[in-house]
């Protein structure tokens, strides 16, 4: 009988000590741990393939039409500037050259003999030996084998430039991409004959998908490495978009100028891009302030002027180790309970707890006086 006696005494005790308990935490508030909202930005890292062109390519074309009797280059040959390309038969050049240099010898000799008959005609009119219209004949006739002595000197230029038109020269110094003419075809005016891409500069080419582009920045930085040597790599913007889709794969076209790319990213590598996305504004929780209300996500939202509690459904965006991403529901300066959410229900009163003291790791791990460590070997 005395041990019942002890157990009920105990038991009321305990009782007591819980009602107490309750009734502390009904006045004074439940005592919970809380943080306060922050923004921020969500990143991704994106990569897509690409390859390696020429920032500019340079098509090279005869200014004169004719048949092609050499091409000293092919695909892949580096090109110095003033380098001849290919050649054309020169034969009707040269005769229009020897013809206009015959004509401007003959027109020479007009002009002599012009000058000569306006010199008599200018002496005898000085006498009174001769007329004015005999002067002013000669005077015109000197003034008309000048100007086709002008023209002729003109279409020997014209004919010699023509001549010179027959070498077709680069430009530019580069590479030959593309060649479009065998020897022997004839050319017109303006037809490529070969493709050069320049070397002063090289873009890294990607296909991007249009959800991308709505999301990338235009002043990002995107790191451009070689597929099969990925510790070769560059840095580069963003330099041209295509205005259009590809009608195929519905992709846009965009070309990333590269800063300082190495000599190994030849044109043609394979390479890959990784660009930093962020995304809108969203709040990252601790993941033990999750809780629920029905079959969605919730967090206690604290009220700063009565101390009480209230349940928030939220939309949850991706679940991370020890946090949650939050994309609605919160607004950054809020605060929220991150401990003791188990026996929160509505309009509660809660009590802040102080921030947990971090552990300093360092002093924990020095020895204490009368350590083994500490003693004298």
């Amino acid at each position: 009988m005395g041990l019942v006696r002890s157990v009920a005494a105990t038991a009321l005790v305990l009782a007591l000590a819980a009602c107490q308990n309750e009734q502390a935490a009904t006045t004074e508030g439940r005592p919970v741990r809380v943080v306060t909202v922050e923004a921020g930005k969500l990143a991704n890292d994106v990569q897509l393939s690409g390859e390696i062109q020429a920032e500019k390519n340079v098509g090279l074309a005869f200014r004169i039409g004719g048949r092609v009797t050499e091409r000293s280059v092919n695909v892949g040959d580096s090109v110095k500037t003033g380098q001849v390309i290919a050649r054309l038969a020169p034969t009707l050049e040269q005769n229009a050259l020897t013809a206009a240099r015959a004509a401007l010898e003959a027109a020479r000799g007009e002009v002599d003999t012009a000058r000569g008959t306006f010199a008599r005609q200018e002496g005898l009119m000085a006498q009174g030996f001769t007329t004015r219209p005999r002067f002013d004949q000669a005077l015109k006739a000197q003034e008309v084998a000048q100007a086709q002595l002008e023209n002729a000197e003109a279409q020997v230029e014209l004919a010699q430039d023509r001549l010179g038109f027959t070498d077709l020269r680069a430009g530019v110094a580069g590479v030959v991409t593309t060649r479009n003419v065998e020897p022997g075809e004839v050319v017109q005016p303006g037809q490529i004959v070969v493709q050069l891409a320049r070397e002063d500069g090289r873009d890294a080419v990607f296909n991007v998908p249009a959800r991308l582009l709505e999301t990338q920045a235009g002043d990002s930085t995107i790191r451009v490495a070689l597929a099969d040597a990925p510790t070769v790599t560059a840095l580069g913007r963003v330099r041209e978009v295509a205005p259009q889709a590809d009608p195929v794969t519905r992709t846009f076209q965009v070309r990333v100028g590269l800063q300082d790319p190495p000599e190994a990213m030849r044109l043609g590598s394979t390479v890959v891009g990784t660009l930093e996305l962020t995304s809108d504004s969203v709040v990252s929780i601790p993941a033990s302030a999750l809780a629920q209300q029905g079959l969605s996500p919730a967090v206690w939202v604290v009220d700063p002027a009565k101390s009480t509690v209230s349940l928030r459904n939220v939309d949850v965006l991706r679940f991370d180790p020890g946090q949650v991403i939050v994309s609605q529901g919160l607004e950054p300066g809020e605060i929220i309970v991150s401990g003791g959410i188990q026996a929160l229900h509505l309009g509660q009163r809660v009590r802040q707890l102080p921030p947990a003291p971090e552990v300093d790791r360092n002093a924990a791990a020095l020895p204490q006086p009368g350590h083994p460590a500490m003693s004298p070997s």
